[in-house]
């Protein structure tokens, strides 16, 4: 009688453990109504939904290069001749309307995709509208992987060196300095190369100038070998950061791939934190990663909104992840190869909202003491904040990497009111007030939220740089919603 009692006992526990998670997962799923999101003809968005804009057209390029070339100079004529402006689109994921501009033309650049790789030099040349995600696909042919890129591989080739995004690939500058040349097209419709050594001041602005100077059509860009991996993860009091990121990752030569994390957990709510190393071995990838589902993943990120229980319920099956991942190889690819598919927000009712504010090593652990008194005081759900380094930009103009520095990443679910988008706006100015007094800066990709007086504080180049704008593109031709904020 006692053992069927401890068996009944021991089963129902099981099915409450399994019962409650699946409910939260299933609840989440069923609020979900992205469906109900459409652009009307006519109009355009990014990703963050909140930029609905009239525009004259959206043009889809050629996917062949000689048409491709006439076909944009016959487009920049024509916008001259009506006064039209231009915006140039990748996949859209800028937050601040830098693809679009009131009554003008889109120039959607997705379809000109063309690859070649050449392995003797370790280059790839690639045109402005392909993805990461294409690219890793043909460089993992030939067991090469992409030198710089962002934590996702949905963005654009285009997008990507027009903010100049960083990565995760540890003690590495920003994309800047992974790029060889850039072939683009001017404002009078000339095809220019540039580099480092040849039209040297059109090469640094173009890299993070928004699209404002020309039209990036093709890159040429340094490749590496595609290695595998092995992870490791420790947790420590976010003070001792800097320590355990010098001890395993600056002193581990064979470190590739890194990123912290920041504790948000209502208890700890950034005391801890927790740092990701992915380093080369000499093992063959064994890995069965992508076989767990991404939509269950997603389901379990997308659980975490506004639930203190899914944060939990995550950060308890990350634990249980990384003691599995503990005995798996990967591919670098593999690990560089997720889409935003993964954390995808599909519902109707709100907005995923990304900061990032890069501090120099002095004052890191001042940054977080500082934000610690502010953001627990936000109605705005906090979902993510992420950490990772980025040396020194020698290359761009816009630079937002003037020395070592950390970048944290924060990642917040809004609702779609007035209300939670002036919250916002101020948290914005707060949160950026706080860099700029730690001698940091804020990244330019995201909400229009700070005005010109922060831009210039954080940016002192900046005057010049639409100084700039003037002697390449003297008419304005190419405009979106961010110049014409920050101008």
């Amino acid at each position: 009688m006692k053992l069927k009692y401890i068996l009944a006992t021991f089963i129902l526990l099981t099915i409450l453990l399994v019962a409650k998670p699946s409910f939260h997962l299933l609840k989440t799923k069923w609020h979900e109504n992205m469906d109900s999101i459409t652009t009307p003809r006519g109009f355009t968005n990014d990703a963050s939904h909140l930029n609905l804009t009239k525009i004259d057209s959206i043009i889809e390029v050629q996917q062949d290069e000689d048409k491709f070339i006439l076909q944009l100079q016959s487009l920049l004529k024509l916008a001259k001749e009506r006064r039209l402006p231009i915006s140039i689109a990748g996949g859209k994921y800028s937050m601040g309307g830098h693809t679009m501009y009131t009554n003008g033309i889109v120039i959607n650049m997705l379809p000109y995709n063309k690859i070649s790789i050449d392995t003797l030099d370790s280059t790839m040349k690639i045109g402005a509208g392909a993805t990461w995600s294409e690219a890793i696909a043909q460089l993992d042919k030939f067991n090469r992987t992409v030198k710089v890129m962002q934590a996702f591989s949905s963005f654009s080739i285009g997008g990507s060196i027009s903010v100049n995004g960083h990565g995760w690939q540890p003690s590495s500058p920003p994309i800047s300095s992974s790029i060889k040349s850039l072939k683009v097209m001017t404002a009078d419709g000339q095809v220019i190369n540039c580099s480092f050594n040849n039209n040297e001041e059109l090469f640094r602005l173009v890299i993070g100038g928004y699209g404002l100077f020309a039209i990036i059509l093709e890159a040429e860009l340094e490749i590496s070998q595609n290695s595998p991996l092995k992870y490791s993860r420790m947790t420590f009091p976010a003070e001792e950061y800097l320590n355990y990121f010098a001890k395993h990752v600056t002193k581990n030569q064979k470190a590739e791939l890194v990123y912290g994390r920041l504790d948000i957990s209502k208890d700890n709510f950034l005391k801890n934190a927790t740092l990701n190393v992915f380093s080369k071995t000499n093992d063959k990838p064994n890995s069965s990663y992508n076989s767990i589902p991404t939509e269950l993943k997603r389901l379990i990120f997308r659980g975490t909104v506004n639930s203190e229980y899914g944060k939990e319920l995550r950060a308890g099956l990350e634990n249980y992840a990384y003691k599995f991942g503990e005995s798996q190889i990967y591919s670098r690819n593999e690990l560089l190869n997720e889409r935003v598919e993964l954390i995808e927000n599909k519902d109707s009712l709100s907005v995923d909202i990304l900061h990032e504010y890069f501090i120099p090593d002095r004052n890191f652990n001042k940054f977080i003491k500082e934000i610690q008194k502010v953001l627990p005081h936000q109605s705005i759900d906090l979902l993510n904040i992420t950490i990772r380094d980025v040396t020194e930009d020698t290359i761009s103009y816009m630079r937002y990497a003037r020395e070592h520095m950390f970048g944290f990443v924060f990642l917040f679910n809004q609702p779609k009111t007035d209300k939670a988008e002036l919250e916002m706006k101020q948290l914005t100015q707060k949160l950026t007030n706080i860099a700029i007094k730690n001698e940091g800066t804020f990244y330019l990709p995201y909400r229009l939220h700070n005005d010109k007086a922060l831009l210039h504080k954080s940016y002192p180049q900046a005057e010049s740089f639409f100084e700039l704008k003037k002697k390449y593109d003297p008419t304005e031709l190419f405009k979106n919603k961010f110049y014409v904020h920050y101008k």
